[in-house]
């Protein structure tokens, strides 16, 4: 089992042909409301990636809050532990798609899931002890994940942190951490060096494990992923399944994938090519949580035959 702690926030996505300056307005080509916030496109992704799923989180007792206990029950994402808040509202996030590139850029409210307690984690001690693999980010208050990793590690469970939004983080979470999935942004951000090539890559990474990361998967955008460990390197190139479309959740799906394939038994190196399959296919549909794939599509690509409508 997996359990994923993070938010539910509900995305509303604009579509435009040009993104607006300060001050103006301009006529978007769509609109839509879906599923979104990190843990949650984690968790669904995960589900869809045919893992036993426990999604920790809290929610307001809201409409978006009631989409988000329907989306779980029809994706087979566990709620056991998914609290809720009278007072503050479900998680809320807007998004701006640039119809040309199909690059974002999106505003998170966490509301009730920023409001999550340290009791509210150690609730879920069943889950977590059970899980194979513990999952989470930087959209839930750090002190927060700081509890929540010393309470995995303590079950044994293998922890990843994809550091995101990207944000300083104390040698104290990063000694935590057995598996940190940054991106180029967030690896540069979080050691202090450039990150613009695989040797610089390599260097970010080192600088990290250094401070207590036990390996850092460096996610390269179209050019793949890049893990170190125990002072070697693998690299894994992207995998193309059709035109990009919405790159919003990549990073989510990536994550999801790596942490079922390790989940089943496979290798941090081995479940690298399952993630950048997961993400390629993620990349070319709409929508965060709605646009992630099953597992079904993941190994019709990787087999090289046509993923199935």
């Amino acid at each position: 089992m997996i359990t994923v702690m993070g938010i539910f926030a509900a995305d509303l996505v604009f579509h435009t042909p040009k993104l607006p300056a300060w001050g103006e307005t301009v006529l978007g080509s769509g609109f839509g409301i879906g599923p979104g916030g990190k843990g949650s496109n984690q968790a669904i992704a995960t589900a869809r990636l045919g893992a036993p799923v426990e999604f920790l989180a809290k929610i307001g007792q809201d409409d978006f809050g009631a989409m988000a206990r329907g989306i779980y029950a029809r994706e087979g994402v566990g709620t056991r532990f998914l609290r809720e808040s009278a007072d503050l509202p479900t998680g809320s996030a807007a998004i701006i798609i640039d119809d040309r590139a199909g690059e974002n850029a999106i505003i998170v409210v966490p509301g009730a899931a920023a409001a999550l307690t340290t009791a509210e984690i150690d609730g879920a001690a069943e889950a977590i002890d059970a899980s194979s693999v513990f999952l989470t980010q930087l959209e839930t208050p750090q002190p927060l994940v700081l509890h929540a990793l010393r309470r995995a590690r303590a079950a044994g469970s293998v922890t990843m942190l994809n550091p995101a939004p990207a944000a300083a983080l104390s040698d104290e979470i990063l000694g935590l951490v057995d598996i940190l999935t940054p991106n180029e942004t967030e690896a540069a951000m979080l050691s202090g060096l450039p990150v613009t090539d695989t040797a610089e890559a390599e260097a970010a990474a080192d600088a990290l494990i250094a401070r207590g990361a036990g390996a850092v998967v460096i996610t390269l955008g179209e050019k793949g992923a890049l893990l170190r460990k125990d002072g070697q390197t693998v690299l894994a190139m992207a995998v193309k399944a059709g035109p990009v479309v919405d790159t919003t959740g990549a990073g989510d799906s990536f994550n999801a994938g790596i942490a079922v394939a390790l989940s089943e038994g496979k290798t941090l190196a081995e479940a690298l090519g399952f993630a950048c399959a997961v993400a390629g296919l993620k990349v070319t549909r709409a929508g965060a949580g709605a646009g992630m794939p099953k597992r079904a599509e993941v190994e019709a690509l990787l087999a090289g035959s046509r993923p199935p409508a």
